[in-house]
């Protein structure tokens, strides 16, 4: 049965922040995957998103986003250009912004799936309507484009990756988790069984 982290008010805050920041990091590592294709770079960062709302649920995966867009505005350089707080000032924040409720509706929707992984797939791409939502108003105004060449140089051109990544997102999810649950979370009872 496919599912999320599980959230309980048991879960030690300690492993619920290490997790957290697991995700942040394989965001800020997905952003070094980047490939230059005009005023929006192609980056692995949304599977990264993807897979932080899929693994752990709604509230931590948005967590995770809001770390990773945290560690941006505090001065690292983590964006897909290693700009820093700079990006801010550039056409791309949008969808450094758009990546929190990404994260948060992948998770939300998830976490409702009944374990039918094509539930992941369409939870991945509905959260994904805010990455590039979010992005592509910024792009244009940001460049002052008019709307259909921000919707193609901003949205369009990344839809078939961006299905690629919410299958592959959907594919390793329950697998991501499971490492995640025997790697960072202490067993109950000796062993981790279903919990």
């Amino acid at each position: 049965m496919l599912r999320t982290i599980p959230q309980t008010r048991d879960s030690a805050w300690v492993y619920r922040l290490a997790m957290i920041s697991v995700f942040a990091a394989l965001t800020a590592i997905g952003a070094r995957v980047t490939v230059e294709i005009g005023p929006v770079p192609l980056t692995l960062q949304t599977l990264a998103v993807f897979l932080a709302g899929m693994v752990l649920g709604s509230r931590d995966g948005a967590l995770s986003q809001v770390l990773y867009v945290g560690l941006i505005i505090g001065g690292l350089p983590l964006d897909a250009r290693a700009l820093g707080p700079a990006v801010f000032a550039g056409p791309t924040w949008g969808y450094l912004i758009g990546f929190i409720p990404c994260a948060y509706v992948a998770g939300y929707l998830t976490e409702r799936a009944n374990g039918r992984m094509w539930m992941r797939v369409i939870a991945g791409l509905t959260g994904s309507v805010f990455v590039f939502g979010l992005g592509f108003i910024v792009l244009k105004y940001n460049l002052d484009l008019t709307w259909q060449a921000a919707f193609i140089s901003g949205v369009w051109e990344f839809q078939v990756e961006n299905v690629a990544k919410a299958l592959l997102a959907a594919g390793i999810s329950e697998s991501a988790r499971a490492l995640l649950l025997r790697t960072l979370l202490p067993p109950l009872d000796g062993s981790l069984g279903d919990r």
